[in-house]
Parts: structure tokens; C-alpha cells; sequence
């Protein structure tokens, strides 16, 4: 008796879509000369340098001060948009309101605004004599060349990725559940915590790390609201441009490759935190 070709082959998954083996041929040849090549030339630049030179290059206080700006000050945005982003997907979901499209394509704004362009528009608000920095400097606070400007230029460009990543979850919510839970004699603060926030905690955590993923990688944005003062308010990429033009490739190719790391490593949790809120709120978008 002949076996059949699932018998032969069990690890492959019938299907009834022909044409499997040539896209995924083509998908993995067009990732490896697109992304894979590319990302490998940083590695082996990395290990050429050997682990000594490597960890002494990462040893630097500048470099150091650097990577602990951009990864903590992504890091504050994620969590600054977390708490916003929610409160944002609500209301241009729940509500009906007058310039609510309006609303909802400002939102946008950071995906669609060259990055220069913001960060001029954020150096000009936060400025001293500008709309935002001049009364904050009045009460003695300053924004611009701080980190603090750092860290209000990654939650700008971060929002984007926590409300579009919510809004579809809390459509797909009945508000005849909430009534629900009211008609049975649940608080406000009941039906958020109890019916709510199970359902949006794996996808809030998906655009969490979405937005702290985009923010750590900023560039164009952060520079013009920075002032890209050493051991103040330089970033990481600005860092590398740097080590670039002073032909210190050595550097730059070190940071380049802790930054991809990490990259990676926050892009898998993301991968993982997307399969958990399809799995836990039926959501397959």
C-alpha cells in the first residue's frame, strides 16, 4: 500500500491553495537579499572586531549614555502612550462627535509627517519663547536640548502605534456587554477592571511594545528637539552618524549591532504578545 503525501511528508500541511513551495522559495529569496544580507554585513563587521575591542568599544561612557537615553527615554514613551492611547481609542470609538474623522486622521500625523519636520514643528512648540516652552520655562522647567525634549519627541511618534492597535480590539467589544455588567450591578471601575482591561491588556502590550520599538530606532524627530549635547541628550542613531563621519567604523558598526539585538529581541515579544491577544480575545486581525 503507497503512503500519501501527507504520510510522506507530515510536517507539511495540506493545502488546497496551489504554488506553496515557489512563493515560499520566492518570500525567503527576496527576505534574504532584502533584510537578512544587509543585517549579516552588520554581524560580521561585529565579529571581526573580536570580543575584547567589541566590549570595550560598548564600555565607552558616551556610547553608554547614549544607548541608556534612547532605550529609557522609548521606554517612557511606551509608557506615556499606553496610559493615553486607550483613553484616545475610546473616544473615537464609543463616541459619535462633531470632527471626529478630523480626530482620527491627526492621529496619523506621525506616520505620515517627514521626521524633520516634526522635530522642527516640536524644537519651534517647546522652545523658550514658543507656544508650549515659554510658560513651561516660566514655571522653571525647560524642554528643549534635555532629554525631557527626547522623551516628548519618541511619545509624538509613538501614539500612532497604541491607538491603531486598540481601536480595532474595542470595536469588536459590544457595549451591550458593559450595559450588561451594569444591569447587573457593576461599578464603572468593575466593568473596567473586570471586563475590559482582560480584553485589551495582550493587544495594550502589543502596542506597547510596537511604540517602544519605533521610538528606540528615532532619529529625524528627536535631533532638531535634542540639541545632541554628549552625555545629555545624544541618542544612539545620531551616535552612529557621528562615529560614521569621523570613519570610526569599529563604533558605529558596535552600536548598530546592540541596537539590531534589541530591535530583535523586542520585535519577538511582539510577536509573541500578538499571538497571546489573538488567543485571549479572539481577535485575528
Amino acid at each position: 500500500m503507497s503512503l500519501t503525501e501527507h504520510q510522506r511528508r507530515p510536517w507539511r500541511t495540506p493545502s488546497v491553495l496551489p504554488g506553496f513551495g515557489v512563493t515560499f522559495g520566492f518570500s525567503m529569496f527576496w527576505l534574504g537579499l532584502i533584510v537578512l544580507i544587509p543585517l549579516a554585513g552588520i554581524f560580521t563587521w561585529a565579529a571581526s572586531l573580536g570580543f575584547s575591542d567589541f566590549f570595550s568599544i560598548l564600555a565607552d561612557p558616551r556610547i553608554l549614555e547614549a544607548l541608556k537615553l534612547s532605550f529609557g527615554g522609548a521606554l517612557i514613551g511606551a509608557f506615556v502612550n499606553t496610559l493615553v492611547g486607550p483613553v484616545v481609542a475610546w473616544v473615537l470609538v464609543r463616541y459619535e462627535f462633531y470632527g471626529r474623522g478630523i480626530v482620527d486622521a491627526v492621529i496619523d500625523l506621525p506616520f505620515a509627517l517627514p521626521t524633520a519636520v516634526a522635530g522642527l514643528a516640536l524644537a519651534a512648540l517647546y522652545a523658550p519663547n514658543g507656544w508650549l516652552g515659554a510658560p513651561l520655562a516660566d514655571a522653571g522647567i525647560k524642554v528643549i536640548f534635555t532629554p525631557l525634549g527626547v522623551i516628548i519627541a519618541l511619545t509624538f511618534i509613538g501614539l500612532p502605534f497604541v491607538v491603531r492597535t486598540l481601536q480595532p480590539v474595542l470595536a469588536d467589544l459590544e457595549p451591550e456587554i458593559e450595559e450588561a455588567a451594569a444591569t447587573l450591578g457593576a461599578t464603572r471601575w468593575q466593568t473596567i477592571r473586570k471586563i475590559l482591561l482582560p480584553a485589551l491588556l495582550p493587544t495594550l502590550l502589543t502596542g506597547f511594545a510596537l511604540a517602544f520599538a519605533r521610538a528606540v530606532g528615532e532619529y529625524g524627530s528627536v535631533i532638531f528637539i535634542a540639541g545632541n549635547l554628549p552625555y545629555k541628550s545624544e541618542i544612539a542613531p545620531l551616535l552612529i552618524i557621528i562615529k560614521l563621519e569621523e570613519f570610526n567604523y569599529p563604533a558605529a558598526t558596535a552600536i548598530a549591532a546592540i541596537m539590531l539585538v534589541m530591535s530583535f529581541l523586542i520585535l519577538l515579544i511582539v510577536n509573541l504578545l500578538q499571538g497571546w491577544a489573538r488567543r485571549s480575545t479572539g481577535y485575528a486581525g
